[in-house]
């Protein structure tokens, strides 16, 4: 089996798991050389979409892909936070105009139009919805308060209660943050 087709196989592989992107550096990790992804793209194999970060164009897309790109550009530690987790889990009926990314590192200076970028200096806990690295969702809606209209960010907490995205404890405190 030629070496490039068997690099194409991990490197899809790893961009199944991040909705078609895969980055250098999980590239790499994975034990494909960084020179390898350049040939590959040239090839066909794969899209480059920015320095470091390629998708793979047979993999369909998704309503996530956009979120993935967005925390891929920005990098290791990004997760969503805001609005956005609301949007990720099509919660309090909201459609950012940019996708929220927090970070605790220095990003690239040059992000597109649709990455609102915010960092933090605190260690900030994450978890992950759909595989994607996000704020937690009841830290995400006291966040939206004030913002959103608490009637909606209320129902949305209701919602979310239901499908099982907020525990007992996170849901009371929702609650009580956006009752004033």
């Amino acid at each position: 089996m030629p070496a490039d087709l068997k690099y194409r196989d991990i490197v899809r592989e790893i961009a199944l798991d991040q909705y078609g992107y895969v980055t250098t550096r999980d590239a790499v990790a994975a034990g494909v050389p960084a020179v390898e992804l350049p040939k590959l793209a040239a090839r066909g194999g794969l899209q480059n979409v920015v320095y470091g970060l390629y998708r793979v164009p047979d993999i369909p897309p998704t309503r996530f892909d956009q979120f993935a790109e967005a925390l891929l550009r920005v990098g290791p530690e990004a997760y969503l936070h805001g609005e956005s987790v609301l949007a990720l889990l099509e919660l309090a009926d909201v459609n950012p105009r940019q996708i929220q990314v927090a970070t605790p590192r220095r990003a690239r200076s040059k992000l597109p139009a649709f990455v609102d970028l915010t960092w933090v200096k605190n260690e900030v806990r994450t978890l992950m919805y759909e595989g994607i690295e996000s704020q937690p969702l009841v830290d995400a809606l006291l966040e939206c308060g004030g913002r959103i209209e608490n009637d909606r960010l209320l129902v949305a907490a209701k919602q979310a209660r239901s499908a099982g995205l907020l525990t007992t404890t996170e849901w009371r405190e929702t609650i009580k943050g956006l009752q004033l």
